[in-house]
């Protein structure tokens, strides 16, 4: 059957407990009248009358086979447990104070990352980030739209009167036995101010290096690199692609009583205990440049910061990993060699970073496919040219979509690696300018970005499709 697409305006006509009483789906109006889908093998007629009465509407029945019914339901009103009394945020009316609260926790049991509020001109609407895409979940009423920003602002210790200019605040909070932080963010737009509540809820003492997705000798060339005394490491990828989740898996293994570790970040999103973390705060003029200055002075072992973002920084990054210090940081490149060019565009000479750069990594985020729906693929030739020969060989996976899944197809993310170990050879490149690398990579068994995502697709963990964009832009 072709996919039935709900306006969130019309579900939200109904509770979820009183879609799965009456077996009933809004998809429509027509005039006065209320267009639903039903069981093709239940008469709703008998009770015509008691759904007018209880959905303000004259109500027209249009059937759909028992199968599907039951799987737009699951799609539209999970079944979830509210934070009262079985109470779904769904059934909550926008101006109660525990509206706010249902969403942060339905955000949370879902692993969602962030939850956004945005204002258009005729409907608000509450989205959440889950695996990286964004779901509408909600419309909210525009008259009530200010009232929750308001709330939200008041929670984060925000100004309720400034709404001309962007403001970020914090919010502490706890599910149960489990804090953690709600970052918080507003930006006036044309129709009003869009709020995005960031969910830092990680559990931190379950993040391992071994659990991210390196392979046995990337895994074993990053652990060396990392455990020098000294030298540069870059992490490269773009925004959103788990470099910060990398760099604090590294600093749990390198956290140990006889070592001094300093950070600057932007924002602190997890706290370390142990580790000395730095808020970067470039308004009163403490930037990443001024706090390695001033960490050079506290006697550091380990220094991680949090991006190398000019040319200021990368030199003080570059003079701290030739003073003795192991510096860690993320850079937007790319690839894992483009870490190289793109740090002498900022200045840095060549002779420098080959005497400093010990390793360089590349990573992205992968979805992968949900476990109870995943189906296997046809052949679509095509694609399959992506992968290049010696590839189009195996029992392939494709997305399907189920209730678990809100049918996107996919349950969780899985980090991919390249990592480069900065050997001899490596280094006299670097200090001659050069870019012919890809030979002695291969020699040492480097294993590409492209290589671990043909792995993914090749172990049926992720979708051709899913690979599709992110293939069409790496190289070979």
């Amino acid at each position: 059957m072709t996919d039935i697409r709900i306006p969130t305006e019309i579900v939200q006509l109904f509770t979820p407990e009183e879609a799965w009483e009456y077996n009933l789906l809004p998809y429509g109006k027509e005039g006065a009248v209320l267009c639903c889908y039903g069981n093709a093998e239940r008469d709703y007629a008998p009770q015509e009358t008691e759904l007018e009465v209880v959905f303000g509407f004259p109500v027209r029945v249009a059937p759909l086979p028992a199968e599907e019914l039951h799987r737009l339901l699951h799609r539209y009103y999970r079944k979830e447990v509210g934070i009262e009394a079985g109470r779904s945020v769904r059934s909550m009316n926008v101006d109660s104070p525990d509206y706010i609260r249902g969403l942060i926790e339905e955000g949370y049991r879902n692993n969602a990352s962030d939850i956004h509020f945005e204002p258009y001109e005729h409907r608000c609407r509450v989205r959440f980030r889950i695996d990286g895409g964004l779901i509408e979940r909600y419309v909210v009423e525009k008259g009530s739209y200010a009232a929750l920003v308001n709330r939200l602002k008041i929670m984060a210790n925000l100004d309720i009167s400034e709404k001309r200019l962007p403001q970020d605040g914090r919010i502490l909070y706890r599910v149960g036995d489990r804090p953690f932080d709600l970052r918080v963010s507003s930006l006036p737009t044309i129709y009003g101010e869009k709020v995005v509540l960031r969910l830092l809820t990680r559990r931190l003492e379950l993040l391992e290096l071994g659990n991210l997705g390196f392979d046995g000798k990337q895994l074993e060339d990053y652990t060396r690199a990392i455990r020098r005394p000294n030298g540069l490491v870059l992490i490269s990828g773009p925004t959103g692609s788990g470099k910060s989740t990398t760099l604090y898996a590294t600093l749990r293994l390198l956290n140990k009583e006889r070592s001094n570790i300093l950070t600057i970040e932007d924002p602190v999103e997890y706290t370390l205990e142990g580790i000395n973390q730095v808020q970067l705060k470039e308004e009163i003029g403490l930037t990443f440049g001024s706090a390695l200055r001033t960490f050079l002075r506290q006697d550091p072992d380990i220094i991680m910061l949090g991006e190398i973002r000019d040319a200021d920084t990368a030199q003080m990054a570059v003079r701290s990993s030739l003073t003795g210090h192991l510096l860690l940081s993320t850079i937007h490149t790319n690839s894992a060699w483009g870490s190289v060019a793109r740090m002498t565009d900022m200045g840095i000479h060549p002779y420098l970073l080959a005497d400093t750069l010990v390793l360089c990594v590349a990573q992205r985020l992968v979805r992968i496919l949900c476990p109870h729906c995943k189906q296997p693929a046809e052949r679509d030739t095509h694609l399959e040219a992506l992968l290049g020969a010696g590839h189009n060989e195996g029992a392939y996976y494709r997305a399907v979509g189920c209730e678990r899944c809100y049918y996107t197809g996919y349950s969780g993310r899985k980090a991919v690696y390249e990592v480069i170990p900065v050997d001899h050879y490596l280094a006299e490149q670097i200090r001659r300018s050069g870019n012919e690398v890809d030979a002695r990579l291969k020699q040492q068994g480097i294993r590409t970005l492209k290589d671990s995502m043909i792995s993914l697709y090749r172990s049926g963990d992720t979708s051709l499709e899913e690979l599709a964009p992110l293939l069409g832009g790496e190289n070979s």
